[in-house]
């Protein structure tokens, strides 16, 4: 069981090397990288890739790790025992099973996502520490294990915007994705827009990376904004040479709406146009 790129996903070799080592390890494999580098879209490749089904855990600021489980609905029972149904003398009916329920009990192994684990509390993932690593959990309301019938693939993302405790780390196999150097965004390009026009690319590619350069931005852009706007290059058909206007005055990107995503940083843009103009 092997993970390599697809005809949709370029992977580096680190990358790859990183997949198929928490694969074999068995352990989750955490994922780490600037906004739209491609962390939640490697989890669908890697499915793809080893024909495996995907299950998807997108984590909240309100998630508590209990609902990864299972949720019991007490107040549902006491309706229906309130209005004499039958059902309530069976508590499982009264059981949602949560994403690693689901997983530890397929059929095939799965590809597990625990999607920006840490826009959640800081205890979230403490709380799974023991389901994780013993692959089991107990079921309180009917007195169950639920224990993993073969250990899923588990990749779990992360945007850096809270540090995850040591315990946690210890039990995952790390890897950041570094943001693409020019060739291998233009095989990422290529698997999008295979028939996009080179000297387009090569024009975008150059003012995307000089954008990206201009110190003091709040977000620069990332692989997904540049895909959106070479999207919209080839609608508006743009010519290759507006890309490369060195006039001071042009120093904000055509469709530039595509890239800058605040108004900071538009406005710094504004403003070292103004500065070039003078």
């Amino acid at each position: 069981m092997k993970f390599s790129s697809t005809d949709k996903y370029v992977a580096t070799h680190d990358l790859r090397m990183a997949v198929n080592a928490s694969i074999a390890l068995e352990r989750p494999l955490l994922i780490k990288g600037e906004p739209g580098t491609g962390k939640t879209v490697l989890a669908e490749e890697i499915a793809n890739s080893i024909g495996a089904p995907l299950l998807q855990w997108n984590i909240k600021s309100t998630t508590k790790a209990q609902q990864g489980l299972y949720e019991y609905d007490a107040v549902a029972r006491l309706r229906d025992s309130q209005l004499g149904d039958e059902k309530v003398h069976d508590i499982s009916n009264y059981i949602k099973k949560g994403k690693l329920w689901e997983a530890f009990t397929s059929e095939e192994r799965p590809v597990l996502l625990i999607d920006e684990i840490d826009k959640a509390d800081i205890e979230f993932p403490n709380d799974l520490l023991h389901e994780l690593d013993q692959m089991q959990f107990h079921v309180y309301e009917t007195g169950e294990t639920i224990k993993a019938e073969q250990r899923p693939i588990i990749l779990i993302t992360s945007n850096n915007e809270k540090d995850l405790p040591d315990a946690f780390l210890r039990r995952c196999f790390f890897h950041y994705i570094q943001f693409p150097d020019q060739e291998t965004m233009q095989k990422i390009i290529d698997v999008h827009f295979p028939d996009i026009k080179s000297r387009l690319v090569a024009a975008a590619l150059k003012r995307f990376y000089a954008v990206r350069e201009v110190p003091g931005l709040k977000k620069k852009p990332s692989t997904s904004e540049l895909l959106d706007w070479l999207k919209l290059l080839m609608v508006e058909d743009i010519d290759p040479e507006t890309l490369r206007e060195t006039d001071g005055r042009k120093l904000i990107p055509p469709l530039h709406g595509a890239l800058l995503k605040n108004e900071q940083d538009v406005h710094l843009f504004e403003r070292l146009a103004f500065m070039t103009r003078r």
